[in-house]
Order: structure tokens, then C-alpha cells, then sequence
């Protein structure tokens, strides 16, 4: 037996266009300095792992080392409850967003990571910009998408790349932001689609 699947361009040729971008950004001194010394302290542990238990038994302190300065390159609050200065992706975000909000656009914010939503949180709140909101721990998930769906107010929506992936409609949205890059490609192209699906009119 054979299964015949239809792609979403057969099904939904009148979508308008995704486009693509990656935005490179620079780190920021004071990241810089932090990452450094991140990576050195990993460096020293991977090294002297490697001398005393051997290449097994050090592969989770590698991944533990790739990890943390991945977070590190997000925002070293991540890791470091101390840290007060800015981060280079977050200044970044922070001028996309506020092109796309000039715009009168609406946009979708994902990031695996809990913590650097809470950043995020932190950060239109200060600001005073409303905001949907929605990880692993939300409840009635349907009604923080209608709000955001309905509500001309709310034209941000932070969501756990987990809990948000997959299953919900926010054809409202005309611009997604994967803050943080996930290791399976696929798993984006999911969470894009949250928007760019049937019922969408915007490119």
C-alpha cells in the first residue's frame, strides 16, 4: 500500500508568499565578555573530563557546553542571575519589533526556551505593549488564541516553540519570529504555520 499526501501549495494555492530572512546580529561587549568566559570554563571541564573519564563519559558535558552558550547567545541572564547588561539578539529583536508594531502588523515570538520568554515578558511589560502568551503551562489555550485572533490590541504573541508548534490557528499574524534557532529545521516550518495557513490574506 502506497499513501497519497497533497502538499499545503495544492491544497492552499491562493496563500500569499512566505518569505524567509535570517538576521545576523553581533554580540554585545559585555555578552562577548560573558561568552569568553562561558566557554573557556567549559573548555578547561571538557579537557580535564576527557584526561581522567575518556571521550563516553564526557559527551553530556559537551552538550551541556554547547547548550549553555547557545543560551549565552540568546542573553547570558539566562545563566547568570547577575547579568545586567543588553545582549546583541535582544537589542536586534527589540528594532524588529518595533518596526513590525510601526507597521500595524501583528506577529507571532516563538523561543524553546521558557526563561527567555519571561525576558521577553519582561521586557513589553516595561514597554507597556499587550501581549498573548502561551508555553507548556498555559491553560485554555483556545482563549488566548481567540483574544489575539479578535483583539486589534494585542498584536504580539510569545509562545514555547513545545507547547505552541503545532495545532493552533493565528492566521492574525503576518510575521514570525524564531528568536532561538531549533535543531530540527522541520520543527520551525511547523510553527511558521501557525500563520501561514488556510485563511491567511497577508504575505
Amino acid at each position: 500500500p502506497f499513501m497519497l499526501r497533497r502538499t499545503k501549495e495544492l491544497v492552499a494555492a491562493e496563500l500569499p508568499p512566505k518569505i524567509e530572512n535570517t538576521v545576523l546580529c553581533a554580540m554585545e561587549p559585555h555578552q562577548r565578555t560573558a561568552y569568553q568566559h562561558w566557554r573557556e570554563h567549559f573548555r578547561r571541564t571538557i579537557l580535564t573530563s576527557l584526561d581522567t573519564v575518556g571521550l563516553q563519559r564526557t559527551r553530556m558535558k559537551v552538550l551541556e557546553g554547547l547548550m549553555k552558550l547557545r543560551l549565552v547567545c540568546c542573553h547570558p541572564a539566562l545563566i547568570d542571575d547577575q547579568y545586567k547588561a543588553s545582549s546583541g539578539k535582544m537589542d536586534a529583536f527589540v528594532e524588529m519589533l518595533d518596526d513590525i508594531l510601526a507597521g500595524g502588523h501583528k506577529v507571532l515570538v516563538f523561543s524553546q526556551f521558557v526563561r527567555m520568554l519571561t525576558i521577553l515578558r519582561k521586557h513589553l511589560d516595561e514597554r507597556g505593549i499587550t501581549y498573548e502568551y502561551l508555553d507548556g503551562k498555559t491553560m485554555r489555550r483556545q482563549e488566548r488564541v481567540e483574544r489575539f485572533q479578535n483583539d486589534q490590541s494585542i498584536r504580539v504573541f510569545l509562545i514555547s516553540l513545545k507547547a505552541g508548534g503545532t495545532g493552533l490557528n493565528l492566521t492574525a499574524a503576518d510575521y514570525v519570529i524564531h528568536y532561538d534557532p531549533w535543531w530540527n529545521p522541520a520543527v520551525e516550518v511547523q510553527a511558521t504555520d501557525r500563520t501561514h495557513r488556510i485563511g491567511q490574506t497577508k504575505q
